[in-house]
């Protein structure tokens, strides 16, 4: 070795010394990792489809194989007559209601007379062995008269009706300012968007185990447990003490999992035989099963001064709500209330409808309602932009919406809306580089380097978009949940029933309480309905409404802690702070743990979050509808294959309103799968449905974007301004990217090809320019 080799040598070995633990991080606004992160990552974190018990037996459901047709005998003795059968149920079993909903009671547990969507459940069997129950389903005799199906929603308001309740579900007309106003300059546009699965990333399943006071238990991936409980009460007959929902695992949800389509045959066979009965839904039965996103046909005229400022907006809306209503009325008003966007219109005026029909039901998929006008309304404002010669950034600054403005609804946004700062973030956000070229750069190019593609033929193309969402349930919605807080031997439990469905609320309670009691060990019960109800898992809820429920009681124990101490030392509460598990006064005097203070105790308190009620649109589409707001913009870059209509997404550039960040990491991996999911409906995803049956119901017949699709998403800035009605000031952060990427993605592929793209998903050739002649 020589001289100057060992003199490098010697700092090399130095290195090697043991470095100091990081500090371990907890509270708001820190990246808490979730406490499940490992167990998921090694595949050992229990899920449903992973439940066992001793006895168990396994339910397979038979489905109707048409979307309309008259059942004329269901005979059923093929299948109970085979070896190993335990049960088979049809609606002739069903104790109690015969028809479910969450929202409207119109959807039968089995089909009695009258099918009325692909796959809908006529019959359910439990059997020894799950090859078993499924032979048996299928054994299953069922005569049907086949019927016309209804499909096309614009022909379902002459069709004979196809529920009882008819066809029309509601119907909700907007009237805001004078109808008789028009603009300079007017562009009119209709829209087409396609139906959207949820496409869950894990097995739907459940377990039901019967009670001895003969009731039962069901063990499901639900995200709202108490209206699963009184649902399935209601179905057994049975009253809802005697029915137990836990939660298992959520391998993610957006809607889905909102579907009784498990629980009630599981429940229904579980108290038939007297045994614990499962159920895993194959691929197809998950498409069959669950709801969709609706279908939506869309009618605009926009009317604007000779400067690009709107002065009226008209609109047509029709959702798709497929066989039952779900959610169609809650995704119908948000569509109509959002129609004109997050822009300042004085004139507006919508007709929005939502109707039955023969093809599979809609309902909760995340941005319901807002998703889909916000690609018709970014189109418009696109076509605007290029009939008055407009930078389209430059006409959307121009008219964007900010605190204080009026909604078309006439509710006045109150919330931090800083819409103008979020689209002038990605506006002046650095593009992306080009490619190279070089042989690398092949897998650049759209559809690979075995797209077929010629790189002369790559055109690239920028696009914007601005949307919208409405946080919490709306319309009179009674928002409440309860949580409670315990600590003990310096360990703090929370008991709530906010299901944690991958958004992050087991992680956020923990960092409530580190932050109110300073205490690191913080553990969260699993939710069921023996604890107090907590509501569902959608619209950023258990942030605002739950985390706000959790806060509340980590300070009614904080009282409890500090307030002996406060007494003794002659001082108010509020001169101690906690922090790091001590417990200082704002002189120095008193300095002591939170484990001595509790001397052993335990302390516990129980404390509800109730937003403010809102109001029901009245018959002209006016009234405060909603708890709050969330904004986002969107800046897309693609290149586009003019020749062969193939799309890559480039890059995804963000800017959003969150109010107050809570914890970084998890809001970056909200707003980055948010976008994907978006860009899937853009480009690829569309669950075809010719004639109310659905095609290829797999992950074959159904593309989602993979993580080569996945875009590079740039999260520009995070506008931190706290809405003061919320907790913490935080808004959610899941919905609007899902909302307003598609119409960003849209807005690029018209800017690189110039072809007035109107329909989603796109399709290739809708992005072909045709050589001049």
């Amino acid at each position: 070795m020589t001289g100057s080799d060992a003199a490098t040598a010697v700092p090399a070995q130095a290195t090697q010394t043991p470095a100091a633990p990081e500090p371990v991080l907890h509270g708001l606004g820190v990246s808490v990792r979730p406490v499940d992160t490992l167990a998921k990552a090694q595949g050992t974190f229990p899920y449903a489809a992973d439940l066992w018990a001793e006895g168990l037996l396994w339910a397979s459901v038979l489905r109707s194989p048409y979307p309309h047709a008259r059942i004329v005998r269901i005979d059923t003795s093929a299948a109970t007559s085979m070896p190993g059968v335990r049960a088979v149920v049809t609606h002739e079993d069903v104790p109690g209601d015969a028809m479910h909903g969450r929202r409207v009671a119109d959807r039968p547990v089995f089909a009695k007379d009258i099918v009325r969507h692909h796959g809908e459940p006529i019959a359910a069997v439990a059997a020894d062995h799950p090859d078993t129950a499924r032979l048996a389903a299928a054994a299953i005799l069922v005569e049907y008269e086949v019927l016309e199906p209804v499909t096309d929603p614009e022909k379902a308001f002459a069709a004979e009706p196809l529920h009882p309740d008819g066809n029309l579900i509601r119907h909700i007309p907007l009237r805001f300012g004078d109808p008789d106003v028009i603009g300079e300059v007017i562009v009119e546009g209709l829209y087409r968007i396609g139906r959207q699965d949820p496409a869950p990333i894990g097995a739907e399943a459940g377990l039901a185990v019967p009670r001895p006071d003969g009731g039962v238990e069901l063990y499901v991936a639900s995200t709202d447990p108490h209206t699963d409980r009184d649902l399935a009460a209601a179905c057994f007959g049975l009253e809802a003490d005697r029915v137990k929902v836990v939660v298992t695992g959520v391998p993610g949800a957006m809607g889905d999992r909102e579907d009784s389509g498990i629980q009630l045959p599981l429940g229904l066979l579980a108290l038939k035989t007297g045994c614990p009965v499962k159920f895993v839904a194959t691929r197809e039965e998950s498409f069959l099963g669950h709801s969709h996103r609706h279908p939506t046909l869309l009618r605009y005229r926009h009317h604007a001064d000779a400067e690009g400022r709107l002065v009226k907006v008209e609109a047509q809306v029709l959702l798709d709500a497929g066989a039952y209503a779900d959610h169609s009325s809650e995704a119908l008003a948000a569509a109509v209330a959002f129609a004109a966007g997050p822009y300042v219109v004085p004139h507006v005026f919508v007709e929005g409808w939502a109707v039955r029909t023969n093809n599979p039901p809609s309902g909760h998929v995340r941005g319901e309602g807002a998703l889909q006008v916000c690609a018709g309304y970014e189109g418009q404002m696109d076509k605007l932009a290029a009939k008055l010669g407009l930078d389209p950034a430059e006409l959307r600054m121009r008219n964007v919406m900010a605190t204080g403005d009026l909604l078309p609804t006439g509710q006045t946004v109150t919330c931090p809306a800083p819409v103008g700062e979020l689209l002038k973030a990605v506006r002046d956000a650095d593009l992306p580089p080009l490619p190279v070229d070089e042989e690398e750069s092949q897998w650049l190019l759209p559809g690979g380097p075995e797209g077929a593609g010629e790189p002369g033929a790559v055109r690239r193309g920028v696009g914007y978009a601005l949307g919208m969402v409405h946080m919490l349930g709306a319309e009179g919605t009674d928002e409440v949940s309860t949580a409670t807080v315990r600590i003990h031997d310096g360990r703090a439990t929370v008991i709530c029933a906010a299901v944690e469905t991958g958004q992050g609320f087991t992680t956020l309670a923990r960092q409530i309480v580190q932050d109110v009691l300073g205490v690191e060990d913080v553990g969260v019960l699993a939710a069921d309905t023996d604890q107090p109800p907590s509501g569902a898992a959608a619209r950023g809820r258990h942030t605002w409404v739950s985390g706000g429920a959790v806060e509340r009681a980590a300070k009614m124990v904080r009282t409890q802690l500090l307030q002996p101490l406060a007494a003794k030392f002659g001082m108010s509460v509020e001169l101690l702070t906690i922090a790091d598990g001590k417990i200082t006064s704002y002189d120095g005097v008193l300095s002591t743990t939170v484990g001595e203070a509790l001397e052993g105790k335990e302390l516990w308190a129980t404390a509800q979050c109730r937003p403010h009620p809102t109001d029901r649109l009245d018959d002209d589409g006016q009234g405060d509808a909603f708890v709050g707001l969330a904004f986002c913009a969107v800046r897309a870059v693609v290149d586009v294959d003019i020749e062969l209509g193939s799309v890559r997404v480039v890059e995804m550039a963000v800017a959003q309103d969150v109010g107050r960040v809570l914890n970084p990491r998890q809001v970056a991996a909200r707003i980055e799968a948010g976008v994907t999911q978006g860009v899937g409906l853009a480009l690829m995803e569309d669950l075809r449905a010719p004639r109310g049956i659905i095609k290829r119901p797999n992950l074959t017949g159904y593309s989602l974007p993979t993580a080569l699709d996945a875009p590079d998403v740039r999260i520009v800035k995070l506008v931190e301004e706290r809405d003061v009605l919320a907790p913490f000031g935080a808004k959610a952060v899941s919905a609007v990217p899902v909302v307003v990427s598609p119409a960003a993605v849209a807005a690029a592929v018209r800017a690189a090809t110039g072809r007035p793209v109107s329909r989603l998903p796109i399709r290739p050739q809708a992005a072909v320019v045709k050589p001049q002649s």
